[in-house]
């Protein structure tokens, strides 16, 4: 399958090949895999277990380096980059969202949303954490620690945290796995609109047909390549787009 270019895009892999050990051992997790994300998107990349799935989304967001090809991000080639450099390109253009939301129990949800600029030793202006709260609907809970809060609630948080220094991207791995339906749809609800309303370039990788429907473009991997790669019908009702991307993962994983 041949997959276009977007010179725009602000996440790009070039003929990236990733193996896990080496000799009899080895793994090919990416095989010679090209893609491109582009601004202001919804990428969800969905496949089979060992399909290659997070070893993308980790070496799209630099957190692993690829076996050979060029991984590129916010106009950077991260080979090029030594580690302190790639740090910095991560706090200051990446947002990561996992299916645990990983919040300190000690510190209050506003707390919690401060500390990606902590760690970085800056100071980040209470109402910019205000409005990172108030975006996930979350302004009345900041001083609420997590054992206050709901799993959806806590995920939301965590969503906060990864919004509040305004990254370029924001990668998102199984973001609703851990949650019951309800607060899965209103975390899923509150990344389209992040995408609709603040041009928020989002990759997001989910088993969830459901989680997958709300996506720009639906990417397949199968043994670390593009298997398939289509865009949800965005007239249909959300329980047709869910059916139509399950069919479609169904069939390819049977050919």
């Amino acid at each position: 399958m041949t997959t276009t270019q977007d010179t725009t895009a602000p996440v790009r892999l070039e003929r990236v090949r990733k193996v896990h050990g080496s000799g009899e051992r080895a793994v090919t997790a990416l095989d010679d895999l090209t893609l491109a994300f582009p601004a202001g998107t919804l990428t969800a990349v969905m496949g089979p277990s060992g399909s290659g799935k997070s070893t993308l989304l980790h070496v799209a967001a630099g957190l692993e380096p690829p076996t050979s090809g060029r991984v590129e991000l916010a106009g950077h080639d991260l080979a090029a980059l030594d580690e302190r450099r790639r740090t910095v390109l991560r706090r200051d253009h990446l947002g990561f969202v996992f299916q645990a939301s990983n919040l300190v129990e000690s510190l209050t949800a506003a707390q919690n949303v401060a500390l990606p600029a902590r760690f970085a030793r800056r100071r980040t202006a209470p109402e910019r954490i205000a409005a990172a709260l108030d975006a996930v609907g979350l302004a009345d809970r900041a001083h609420h620690r997590p054992a206050q809060l709901s799993g959806g609630q806590q995920q939301r948080v965590a969503l906060a945290r990864a919004l509040v220094t305004r990254p370029r991207v924001l990668f998102a791995d199984e973001p609703t796995g851990a949650l019951d339906r309800a607060a899965g749809q209103h975390v899923l609800r509150l990344l389209r609109a992040l995408v609709d309303e603040h041009g928020q370039t989002t990759v997001m990788v989910t088993h969830d047909p459901a989680a997958a429907a709300i996506a720009d473009t639906v990417v397949l991997l199968t043994d670390g390549r593009v298997a398939d790669r289509f865009t949800p019908d965005p007239a249909a009702p959300p329980a047709e787009r869910a059916a139509a991307v399950a069919a479609r993962l169904t069939r390819q994983e049977t050919r």
